[in-house]
Formats: structure tokens, sequence, C-alpha cells
């Protein structure tokens, strides 16, 4: 494959960790990134343009940045033009990250009943206000956005909302398969990646959606002709995929098929990692409760053990429990299916009348902004 080119950022192989709330914090890209030799993307968790311009204390951790981590890479979420433009402003004039990607894609219904995320595309006019602000206050920091098909299948909006983006300066667009009331349900349209990679070839094209393994990656790219991937549930508890992805990329080496020993030693290391960026051992262990079920998906754990370990409350307490486990237990069979959330919501949360006019945006103020990050 040629190389994924962000801005001045090659990306090779093409992978990019999509942003998670609660889960691509610091700790979790330390990890993705560690497996993957540094090669790579790894985009932070959402950050609301509000809360940083606000400097919220909980949004300026979300913020930071491993040493390692280059280039740094943030994903901002605003339905505020006047307040994304001040927020990416804030960016590249103190220097906070080196990409910045817009969340239109987030389906939950406290962002969409506010007109954000997923819902916001469907007006035109203020997406691209969003994207001229954008754009015209980051410097010389690529901007990216990611975004869904539309808000259901009555209201299909990433064909325009990708004409859009391009016009407007925008370096490389990711496109979840999905509308927003799928949420997570149903199959990604992985043809709808491809027409849009039909409609704005002047820029990269990336898909996600189901993407489970490195073949599923390959695959995607193969029969979608897109520039890239980005890969959010299936590396839920498997931070190695990205492992697997530049192994697969490159044509080198076999996937991982970890045993259950070095999952464990994996667990506990991530655990640790999360005390040492919160700064408390204890809300680091408990901030990893819901990891756990991800981790052993599949493996072979009794039932009280198992919840045992989704409310262990210390490092010496984990690791106890896990040396209860049969550490010699293979990769299990099935375990690189899909994870995490796989649930369809059918409704989306939306402001009242907002279906009524593609365009117009009266209505819209800086109150819709969220005025907290991540999950």
């Amino acid at each position: 494959m040629t190389q994924l080119q962000i801005g001045p950022h090659a990306v090779q192989p093409p992978v990019v960790l999509a942003p998670m709330a609660g889960i691509t914090n610091a700790p979790f890209r330390t990890l993705c990134r560690e497996f993957s030799g540094g090669k790579g993307l790894f985009v932070s968790e959402m950050i609301t343009t509000r809360a940083l311009v606000e400097r919220n204390e909980k949004t300026m951790q979300l913020i930071h940045f491993d040493e390692t981590e280059k280039p740094r890479s943030i994903q901002l979420y605003g339905v505020d033009p006047d307040t994304v433009g001040k927020a990416v402003r804030m960016i590249a004039e103190e220097d906070l990250a080196d990409h910045i990607d817009l969340n239109f894609g987030c389906p939950v219904p406290k962002v969409t009943r506010k007109g954000g995320g997923s819902a916001l595309p469907y007006k035109r006019h203020l997406l691209r206000s969003i994207l001229r602000e954008a754009v015209s206050n980051a410097g010389e920091l690529p901007v990216t956005m990611k975004m869904r098909k539309g808000i259901d299948d009555d209201h299909i909006t990433y064909l325009d909302a990708g004409r859009i983006a391009v016009e407007e300066g925008v370096t490389a667009i990711a496109l979840h398969g999905r509308t927003a009331a799928q949420h997570y349900g149903g199959t990604a349209d992985w043809d709808a990646i491809a027409r849009l990679k039909e409609a704005v070839p002047e820029i990269p094209v990336l898909g996600n959606g189901d993407i489970w393994s490195a073949d599923d990656a390959l695959r995607m790219v193969r029969e979608t002709g897109c520039d890239g991937v980005v890969v959010g549930r299936g590396c839920l508890g498997r931070p190695w995929l990205f492992g697997d992805l530049v192994a697969a990329f490159e044509g080198t080496g076999t996937y991982a098929r970890p045993t259950l020993k070095e999952v464990a030693a994996v667990m506990l290391r991530h655990a640790t990692l999360l005390g040492e960026w919160l700064g408390d051992e204890a809300r680091g262990v408990i901030d990893f409760r819901k990891h756990v079920a991800w981790y052993t998906k599949g493996f072979s754990i009794g039932s009280e053990l198992r919840k045992k370990l989704a409310i262990a409350s210390s490092l010496d307490e984990l690791d106890a429990l896990m040396s209860e486990l049969d550490l010699d237990q293979p990769w299990p069979a099935g375990a690189d299916g899909p994870r995490g959330r796989t649930s369809g919501r059918n409704r989306v949360v939306l402001p009242d009348g907002w279906l009524d006019d593609p365009y117009d945006c009266a209505g819209v103020t800086a109150d819709a902004e969220l005025d907290t990050s991540g999950g």
C-alpha cells in the first residue's frame, strides 16, 4: 500500500485507533502503541471544545500525551463554530497536539440531543461553518473528521458532508459505515466507504466498522479502495491487535495468540498504567474494571472468579485473583469476533425540529456545547 499522509504526518501502516470515550486515554494508547512498535496513529478520547476553552481540570488531564507519542492526536467535539475555532486555536498556539480530528460520528443521546456528533452533518451550513473555523484556526496542524453515513436511512448525509469537507480544507475523512440509528447494531456498510472514496478522490478516506481482525482490515481496503482503516471495538481487551495489523499490512510475521497467562500480564500492566496516570492506584484499578470482560472473553473462567476480577480494588487483589486462573489456557476460538456494544437504538434523540430543514441552523448556540470531556 501507499503511505497514508495526514498533513505532514506519514502513517504507515495506515491504521488508526478510533477515539472511544473512557477507553482511549493515555494508558490504553501506550499499550496499543507498544504492541504496534510505534507504528500507526492513536487518537485521544473525545474532548469537548467548551471544556477545553474553559480549561476544565479533567479535560486538561485527558489531553496529556506521553513524551513518546508522535504525532499527538486529539479528537474534538463541538456544536458552536466560534467555540470550536477558539479550541483549535488554543491547541495550535499552545502546541497541545500535532493533529486535530473532529467528531461528527458519536450516536449517543447526550450528544445528538444537542445537535452534535452524528446529528450535526444534517445541517450542511453549520457543518461548513465548523469546518471553516477549525481549519482557519489550525495553522499548520492537519484537521480531519470522523462521521457516520447519516442519522437514519431517510437522512443520509455522508456524501454531502464529504464534499463540504474537501471544499473547506479537511485533510482526511473517516467513515463509520453505519447510521446513528443503527448505533452499533447490524452490519457496517462497507459499500458506503467505497462510494465516499469515489466522491472525494482528493483526500484520503479511512474506513471504520466491523474490523475484528487484521484480515478484516486488509479485506476492507481491498473491497472499498479506502486509504486506511480506523479500529475501535475490535481492540477492546486486545491492544495487541495493532501488532497484528502491522504484520498484516507489512506482510511479515504471524498474529498474536496469547495464552491466558500473557493476557493476565497485559491486564495487570494496563491497570498499573491507569493508576500511574490518575495518580491513585485504587482509582486506576476501578477504572480498569470495565476492561476485564473484554480481556477475558472466551477464556474458561468461573462466574464467581469473573465477578471478583470485575470488582477488584487494588493491584495486589487483581494479581492474586489472576493467579487463581488456569493461566495455561491457549487463545480461545471465537475470541477474535465482535466485542463491545452491538445493539441498535433505532430512534435518534434530536433537538426539536432538527429534521425540518437541512440548512437552517437557527437556535444552535454555544449553549449546546457539552461542558465535560471523555466517558
